[in-house]
């Protein structure tokens, strides 16, 4: 089953946000009503506990009001959360309650026999009827509706993802042809440098906003909290965050799709862009700024679409310290402030980056090779 999603700016009208706001809340409650069950069972018998969103229902009515598949969708996606944490813990941290302020407003649905459809100019929801939309692009024949996700933005505007699936296997793995692999080093300064040495620079657009920010937070600090200017204030900024990452996200969207192209199996390392943000592997600001990790997300569902692969290398690979041509190890290559070194054994010279690429293609090419004699 292959699935692709189709994401679309909507206008709702007021008796439509005010559906909207309804869900999100009354999916906020669910959650953490379900949770807080859940977490005391477990702390009185040792045991877990799988609570029903319908038998909150009598007890706080306002339930009934919203679309009951948005509520079954929590209980889903909370199953799903308690089991990847139990199954891997340093990845998946503990379920945790959501607060009005921090949570995500969002809530999905799913396709009954039309329930959510793409109409003239609009889509259709269960309980709310057509929203106005934006259907720039439309799915193509053959794939169908299979949920529909509503979120609200920082900024107040609001979005429908439609999620579609096609009954048809994922594409055969394509063959390995070496002049169709490249290996990525990823770079904080920029955004990689790939082993045929060419550099992918990325704008600094948070960089590029930070002063325009910092006006509108200080005019945001001189409103009184929770008045109607703060709020009005608060919007602008939300808007410019929003319009930071449309930008970032639009910019990652062309590239990995240019790059997915011309390439068939593209090598990067198994890194935490956030991680490495807090613990001061270079600036933190640029490495938040650039999307690495969003742009890795991209090839890889970009190349699986076409029977490709993002291969992943373990993140203790010393990719920098290894002399590409003849597997010399350099640990001085340990400091990041070396950005070129001389090979002792066969006097190759490297570039630091370039030379990890490399090395990750090398790598990356070694564990396709092993896949294909296991398969």
């Amino acid at each position: 089953m292959q699935q692709k999603a189709y994401k679309y700016r909507v206008y709702p009208i007021e008796e439509q946000r005010t559906f909207f706001a309804k869900c999100f809340g009354c999916c906020r409650k669910i959650w953490n009503l379900m949770l807080a069950d859940r977490n005391q069972y477990y702390k009185d018998t040792g045991k877990s506990l799988y609570p029903q969103p319908a038998q909150y229902k009598k007890a706080y009515p306002y339930l009934k009001e919203v679309d009951s598949l948005a509520l079954s969708n929590v209980q889903k996606q909370q199953n799903k959360a308690i089991k990847d944490h139990i199954e891997n813990p340093k990845a998946f941290g503990v379920p945790k309650f959501k607060a009005k302020k921090r949570c995500k407003n969002s809530y999905t649905t799913n396709n009954q026999k039309g329930t959510v459809a793409l109409v003239e100019n609009g889509i259709k929801l269960p309980k709310i009827g057509v929203i106005r939309a934006v259907l720039h692009r439309m799915p193509e024949e053959g794939w169908k509706i299979k949920s529909a996700t509503v979120s609200q933005k920082r900024d107040g505007s609001y979005y429908i993802s439609v999620l579609c699936e096609k009954d048809a296997e994922d594409p055969e793995r394509l063959p390995i042809d070496e002049s169709r692999v490249l290996g990525l080093d990823y770079k904080s300064d920029g955004l990689y440098k790939d082993s045929n040495g060419n550099l992918a620079g990325m704008p600094k657009f948070f960089r590029k906003a930070q002063k325009r920010l910092a006006k509108l937070q200080k005019k945001l600090k001189n409103k009184e909290k929770d008045s109607k200017n703060y709020e009005k204030q608060l919007r602008k900024v939300a808007k410019l965050y929003v319009h930071v990452a449309n930008q970032r996200r639009d910019y990652l969207q062309k590239l990995s799709t240019a790059i997915t192209k011309q390439y068939d199996y593209i090598m990067v390392e198994d890194l935490n862009m956030r991680a490495m943000a807090n613990k001061g592997f270079g600036n933190g600001k640029a490495t938040m700024d650039n999307g690495f990790g969003m742009f890795q997300v991209m090839l890889a569902y970009k190349l699986k679409r076409k029977g490709g692969k993002l291969v992943v290398i373990d993140k203790w690979f010393p990719s920098s310290q290894l002399c590409n041509v003849c597997g010399y190890k350099n640990k001085k290559v340990k400091n990041l402030n070396v950005h070129s070194w001389i090979c002792p054994v066969c006097g190759t010279e490297h570039d630091r980056d370039e030379n990890a690429a490399i090395n990750i293609l090398i790598e990356g090419l070694r564990i396709l090779y092993e896949e294909m004699k296991a398969a």
